[in-house]
């Protein structure tokens, strides 16, 4: 895995962000989450600055059961290519299912909340579905037993092998 994700790193051109900040607030992050909500894994990583606004970040995800509802309705089992990072988002609410309450995730030094493309495959460049997004070296929703770092919209939360520096 370790070679896939170096691979992956350096086919995006994030190899050089992954070792460390940059002094003008530049973040590297990473994500391989096997079962995000019961339906979803994604693996990758990227770069933001949220100073600045810029984000750069894909990898792959694959869908490990239909999704019939949410912003990924549609989405069958098996399905799913790649994904890329397309907007910076300074906040998001999010549910790790539907009975929480409602929590804010924030992009800083620890978390990336980002709008994100995915592509199915034979949908060529066009995206097949979009979602918010996060990656977060902390447990964003401490209410629930368990870690929740990472989320995707309409899936739910995991507990991912992440990194934020």
């Amino acid at each position: 895995m370790k070679m896939i994700t170096a691979v992956l790193a350096v086919s995006l051109g994030l190899a050089p962000v992954a070792m460390a900040n940059s002094p003008g607030g530049q973040h590297s992050f990473s994500v391989q989450a096997t079962d995000i909500g019961g339906a979803v894994s994604l693996t990758g990583g990227g770069s933001y600055d949220p100073q600045s606004g810029s984000l750069h970040g894909g990898g792959a995800f694959r869908c490990t059961r239909d999704i019939t509802s949410g912003p990924l309705a549609g989405l069958r089992a098996g399905e799913g290519t790649h994904w890329d990072a397309s907007e910076l988002l300074p906040s998001s609410g999010f549910k790790c299912d539907g009975t929480d309450p409602l929590k804010t995730s924030v992009t800083d030094d620890d978390t990336v909340v980002m709008q994100v493309r995915f592509f199915r495959q034979g949908d060529g460049a066009t995206p097949s579905f979009t979602a918010k997004v996060f990656v977060s070296a902390v447990d964003e929703n401490p209410d629930v037993p368990g870690i929740q770092n990472v989320w995707i919209q309409g899936a739910g939360c995991a507990d991912a092998r992440t990194g934020v520096h």
